[in-house]
């Protein structure tokens, strides 16, 4: 029996590709045109032993060499797959599984929020085993001055944000959020119930949505060097990076 069909036994590769593709990796890892020697390294591999597979990404477009001589970048078949596989990415379908493991892990509701034509909105919901006596439904807006998650959106849909006629953080609730890179609110809206709201950017720095947990104001830690805080920032952060930015 072939070994890709086999149960309990992983798929079989080609390991010249995989080989190979540690010098794709290592050129997308540092972003810039990297020497023959450099790159070699950085793959794990001499010079010699890297050569051949550069001389075949180049003819196939996945590497370019600056000046037929100089340094190896990536080619325009690299920055084309990049842009489809942007393309074909659903920043919400992407979020989901993210929020439902984020609400395990911290014991609150966590929702993903996007802009939508009347505001921040709530367009999923992963439950925390702690309740929550507030509105957090599919489709509730989220108020921009009194939420985390709506000052989030102000601090970076200004524009938006400003079109729609409503009530808006002050420049100094902007400015905050802006240089703390997260929105958090302490029994806001609804006394005895805090959030914090992380942003998740696409390629050309836009937000695209926000990662908001909400939670009792008594066991819900908004400190920025807090648990909560980092565990949020990093998710947000991971997301916004297989978004491209």
């Amino acid at each position: 029996m072939n070994d890709a069909s086999s149960p309990g036994k992983a798929p079989r590769g080609i390991q010249s590709i995989e080989v190979g593709g540690q010098l794709l990796l290592a050129l997308a890892h540092h972003g810039r045109p990297l020497a023959l020697k450099d790159l070699a390294r950085e793959a794990g591999m001499t010079p010699a032993k890297a050569h051949p597979y550069l001389v075949s990404f180049i003819k196939l477009g996945l590497v370019e060499q600056d000046g037929g001589s100089g340094p190896y970048g990536l080619g325009p078949l690299a920055l084309q797959l990049g842009l489809i596989s942007l393309q074909q990415y659903d920043p919400v379908r992407l979020a989901t599984p993210v929020i439902e493991e984020l609400a395990l892990r911290l014991g609150h509701t966590v929702a993903i929020a996007v802009w939508g034509t009347r505001g921040p909105t709530i367009v999923r919901v992963a439950e925390g085993p702690t309740p929550v006596h507030i509105s957090m439904r599919h489709g509730t807006v989220m108020s921009l001055a009194g939420t985390a998650s709506g000052r989030l959106f102000a601090a970076w849909r200004a524009e938006e944000a400003e079109a729609l006629g409503e009530a808006l953080p002050d420049a100094a609730a902007i400015a905050a959020v802006r240089a703390a890179g997260l929105a958090t609110s302490r029994d806001g809206v609804v006394p005895g119930v805090s959030a914090a709201a992380a942003p998740v950017f696409d390629a050309a720095g836009r937000l695209l949505l926000a990662l908001t947990a909400i939670g009792p104001s008594a066991s819900f830690d908004t400190a920025p060097d807090g648990a909560l805080v980092a565990a949020l920032r990093e998710a947000a952060a991971v997301l916004s990076r297989r978004l491209g930015r």
